[in-house]
């Protein structure tokens, strides 16, 4: 037992929620800055993968949003930092699963903070975001490896190839492509 009290212990709770919603914002703007470098660098699928993603990444803020409404606090709408942009194909899936890395560590100290104040809601949330940048992840390091191991070979495939996600804003995991 620490002796905080209830709202003390909400506070902590909407502070990491806040961080990591902030985390979402940024990451958000910087999947769709990539995907409109990536449609017009003419890598259409690769450009709709990311866009989908963003759209995971849209549906991760607004959950932690809603959980800091309900605990009583204001959800931020600040970006956790600042969005590279004009990045050749070559850096953005590296750079990419490099921040969902970032992300996945950040996020499981944050479930820990959760459980040290006593919610597990706050908890589950963190554990099933968790898994869908695990999923993204997976798909940036595997795109990055393809680039490093078969090059312009690999990019040539992906040139020319459609960017339309549907009219469903789905995003990656929910629509399926994300494991």
């Amino acid at each position: 037992m620490t002796g905080e009290s209830r709202e003390e212990k909400k506070v902590k709770v909407v502070e990491v929620l806040n961080k990591a919603r902030s985390m979402e914002l940024q990451a958000i703007h910087q999947y769709m800055n990539q995907h409109y470098g990536l449609d017009d660098m003419d890598y259409g699928e690769l450009a709709a993968k990311v866009k989908l993603i963003a759209l995971d990444e849209m549906r991760h803020a607004e959950v932690f949003a809603e959980r800091i409404k309900e605990l009583g606090g204001e959800p931020t709408t600040d970006k956790a930092g600042g969005i590279e942009q004009g990045q050749e194909v070559e850096l953005i899936f590296p750079f990419d699963a490099e921040q969902e890395e970032r992300a996945m560590a950040a996020y499981n100290g944050f479930l820990l903070i959760c459980r040290r104040n006593g919610d597990s809601t706050s908890m589950k949330i963190f554990e099933e975001i968790i898994d869908e940048e695990q999923a993204h992840f997976n798909y940036f390091d595997g795109i990055s490896t393809h680039i490093k191991k078969l090059g312009n070979a690999y990019l040539a495939t992906k040139a020319g190839t459609p960017s339309a996600t549907g009219l469903e804003p789905r995003g990656f995991v929910v629509k399926g492509d994300g494991g």
